[in-house]
């Protein structure tokens, strides 16, 4: 039987389609991209195990159970439990997904865990793996202890080696003495627009994401209330969509602004349809995040044509040029109340939104897979 098929495993992959798995939505993609190239099988999460038929493919779903994989911590001795039911279901089902023999190359989305149950299947049955990188692989579970050794054998033991931002390639490289190279990371969003995003007033303002202390979601609302009365006289609406574990922090700031008078508006998670209208609507895409490489979020903005308000952290003053936005000076509530009035003031550049774009596309990524695969082969 021929080796035909690439195993996807990965802690990321939509069960819903209410928006509230934004990396799932775009491991989706970058599925469905890579199905017209070559068959295709996923091992995800799920509630309990189970196979079903998913576009390009069939998806083997491992219990992991109805908490969200990242919101488990080893660092938490209380979470090793729920942790050992899902490494093992993980284990099970990579197993049961490659056991006919047709796998080709197992491609880990992301490090840990699933870069582990890759690197089971290719011990079993003698096929490669490669790993694909996010910042909580290094700037997170790297400093636990025993799960760093792990993490830095998994990734040297691989094949081929992505990270999805430049700063998270170098220090991956640095932690683990192994090589990554750069794979962005995005999702397939069509976004129209009925106008461009505005260069003058009044202004509306989005935050679309987790609403999480590394997305400074609590940062956005302290910055919103250092705003004078002068600079809400140049907005609209701020529109802050999303949910997490900061959401009890974010309603109460939203209720505090609404009832000084602000006008914001609050949604939950956002479907891919409902994230196309948004970003479709607003003027300036707000990233407050303490920490980040590339957000998902990023290429959606470059997908309507719309700038971006953002902190200074990991890739983003890399790649927001002149024209395409605004980097606050530092990390902080005041800092970005500054960077939000500076838009007030400039205009942005859709050319250079434009050419930025073209290195986010799942297709992209795709076929970088597969042509190393065939230069391989």
């Amino acid at each position: 039987m021929d080796k035909d098929v690439i195993l996807v495993i990965t802690t990321s992959y939509p069960s819903s389609a209410d928006g509230s798995e934004a990396a799932g939505s775009f491991v989706a993609d970058f599925v469905r991209e890579l199905s017209k190239k070559s068959p295709v099988r996923v091992v995800a999460p799920g509630r309990s195990e189970r196979i079903e038929g998913a576009s390009g493919g069939h998806v083997w779903r491992f219990a992991a159970g109805s908490r969200p994989l990242s919101l488990l911590s080893p660092a938490k001795p209380w979470h090793w439990p729920a942790i050992a039911v899902a490494l093992f279901s993980l284990r099970r089902q990579s197993l049961a997904a490659s056991r006919d023999g047709r796998v080709a190359h197992v491609l880990a989305l992301w490090i840990l865990p699933s870069g582990w149950a890759a690197r089971i299947v290719s011990k079993r049955h003698a096929v490669p793996y490669s790993v694909w990188a996010l910042g909580s692989d290094i700037w997170a579970l790297a400093r636990v202890p025993l799960v760093g050794p792990l993490l830095a054998k998994v990734s040297r033991s691989a094949m081929w080696r992505f990270a999805d931002g430049f700063q998270l390639a170098r220090d991956a490289e640095s932690f683990t003495g192994a090589p990554f190279d750069f794979l962005p990371s995005s999702r397939s969003l069509k976004v129209v627009r009925h106008a461009p995003a505005r260069n003058r007033a009044p202004f509306r303002l989005l935050y679309l994401g987790r609403w999480h202390f590394n997305k400074g979601t609590d940062l956005l609302l302290e910055a919103l209330k250092l705003l004078n009365e002068e600079d809400w006289t140049l907005i609209e609406e701020v529109h802050i969509a999303g949910g997490g574990p900061l959401e009890p922090v974010v309603r109460a700031g939203v209720e505090a602004l609404s009832r000084a008078g602000r006008p914001i508006r609050l949604s939950g998670y956002l479907n891919s349809a409902e994230a196309s209208r948004a970003l479709g609507r607003a003027d300036r895409l707000l990233l407050p995040s303490r920490i980040e490489s590339i957000p998902v979020v990023f290429s959606d903005a470059l997908c309507a044509a719309l700038p971006i308000v953002s902190m200074p952290v990991g890739d983003i003053p890399e790649l927001i040029r002149p024209g395409m936005g605004w980097v606050a000076s530092g990390v902080s509530a005041v800092e970005f109340a500054d960077a939000i009035r500076a838009s007030f003031q400039d205009g942005h550049d859709e050319s250079e939104l434009s050419r930025c774009l073209k290195l986010f596309r799942p297709e992209g990524a795709a076929q970088r897979i597969i042509e190393l695969m065939r230069g391989h082969s």
